[in-house]
């Protein structure tokens, strides 16, 4: 099917209602009487997550491509959130919607109990790319149940029920994973899995450990970690499960020697130690996965979101021999019945060729350590607001506050209503130049889609180093 395109002799309403391809070509977007139908069928009949129906008013989209979506009224916006840090590959990319409409055409779904090309070549792509001996896939529809069945392997393997998960966390909305989950959207969920425990990770901007430095971080988070096993009952705990890179709740690096620690603490006491990756994994942070940066080889990752974009929703658990093997002989009590959808496999392949030909984690580097760090740390410096800036790759956090000898932030914890306004504000600011921000709590994330030109990443970070000013004014 080919564009239709805006006749050159439109109306000032026409183009307004239209939008450009990054090749030059104007495409009309659908009318005002579509936009109008798009906003009652979703007030009327679609209920949204982590949301009070009535307060919200949901942006009707129209379109999108590469680093950049559209409203109906033609207002385009920089997508610096890559939607829900999932859009790795950006809007449309045309590789990847072509290789769906191509499996499409050929074999639109298939039971996960029967072999299928797609399925098999990219689960050998993905075991290639993973560390150490982790060399099989489950798959399975996104992340959250990715984190469930990787919970469920370690409980069987080691006959133990107990898993440990970090208050500063997000695992996912199902039973397990939400109560996995360290951060706010917990507490209604509760009780659930009882069988999770929380334990305080790394934070050196916050410390809980009262450390001076990165190593006293990692010394003391790594001895808190391990008291609290010794504490719950080293035999009882069947995993721990980290997310390589914190991401929704700040960002939050790893520092030296952390994971490595976490490890050595596993292997010490029998514990499997899954990686959350959901988030990090398939170039975020310059690496296939995360835990490649730091030299680390779990037992297991799970990962979802950029292993194909989120174009056809796709998640996984990567095994360890040691861990696959349990099940040779023993059946494993999991299974979805979308696992290794078809489509979704197939848009996972192309995004392997897509990173491979047109060197995206290269990329990534480059633009995280030569455009995003140096911009960000001369904004950190002449913002009064900012009390931090820290990540890797593209994916950084500029955390605010109201005093940088306090660090108090900006905003109070799990901050709603009037509480949250500085925050909004920024955040609308942002929106108004054009930039569709991530914001949480008291932090701007920086998470673009990983193709975005180097002049669309400077030009978001113009936007986000002008919205500050209205940080810096709430501080007077």
């Amino acid at each position: 099917m080919t564009d239709t395109l805006i006749p050159e002799a439109t109306t000032d309403a026409a183009i307004a209602a239209s939008y450009v391809d990054r090749h030059g070509t104007r495409h009309p977007l659908p009318d005002a009487a579509a936009e109008a139908q798009v906003r009652a069928d979703d007030r009327a009949h679609v209920f949204h997550s982590w949301s009070a129906q009535a307060l919200i008013d949901p942006l009707p989209v129209a379109a999108g491509e590469g680093s950049t979506f559209w409203d109906y009224q033609g207002n385009a916006y920089l997508d610096f959130s890559s939607q829900l840090v999932n859009l790795n590959l950006g809007h449309q990319h045309p590789d990847l919607v072509a290789a769906i409409q191509q499996q499409a055409g050929r074999l639109a779904t298939i039971q996960p109990a029967l072999a299928n090309d797609v399925r098999g070549e990219l689960a050998r792509r993905i075991a290639e790319v993973a560390p150490g001996d982790l060399d099989t896939v489950f798959f399975t529809n996104g992340g959250a149940d990715a984190n469930e069945h990787a919970v469920r392997m370690a409980r069987a393997v080691t006959g133990r029920r107990k898993v440990l998960s970090m208050y500063r966390s997000y695992h996912g909305g199902t039973a397990t994973a939400i109560s996995l989950t360290g951060d706010p959207r917990r507490w209604a969920n509760e009780p659930s899995d009882g069988s999770v425990v929380h334990f305080l990770g790394p934070y050196p901007y916050r410390s809980s450990f009262h450390a001076s430095s990165e190593a006293e971080e990692t010394e003391r988070a790594l001895a808190h970690l391990e008291q609290v096993i010794t504490l719950e009952g080293a035999n009882t705990v069947a995993a721990i499960i980290i997310e390589t890179v914190v991401g929704t709740n700040g960002v939050l690096v790893p520092p030296p020697g952390y994971l490595e620690g976490v490890r050595r603490i596993a292997d010490k006491f029998g514990i499997v130690y899954i990686a959350d990756e959901v988030m990090v994994g398939f170039g975020r942070v310059g690496e296939w996965f995360a835990v490649n940066h730091f030299g680390v080889t779990p037992d297991l990752i799970t990962f979802a979101k950029g292993v194909n974009s989120g174009y056809v929703p796709l998640g996984g658990v990567v095994i360890s021999q040691r861990i696959a093997s349990h099940f040779d002989t023993v059946p494993f009590a999991g299974g979805l019945t979308y696992s290794g959808h078809p489509l979704a496999c197939a848009a996972g392949v192309a995004t392997f060729e897509v990173f491979e030909r047109d060197g995206i984690l290269e990329r990534v580097r480059d633009l995280g350590s030569r455009v995003v760090e140096p911009r960000l740390r001369e904004i950190a410096e002449r913002h009064p607001s900012v009390g931090e800036v820290r990540g890797l790759g593209l994916f950084w956090a500029i955390e605010l506050v109201r005093d940088r000898e306090t660090r108090e932030p900006l905003v109070p914890f799990n901050a709603s209503g009037a509480d949250a306004a500085p925050m909004a504000k920024v955040a609308a600011a942002c929106k108004q130049a054009g930039l569709w921000p991530f914001v949480h709590f008291n932090r701007m994330h920086v998470a673009p889609p990983l193709v975005i030109t180097e002049d669309e990443l400077v030009r978001g970070l113009d936007i986000i180093d002008a919205a500050l000013e209205i940080a810096d004014a709430e501080l007077a």
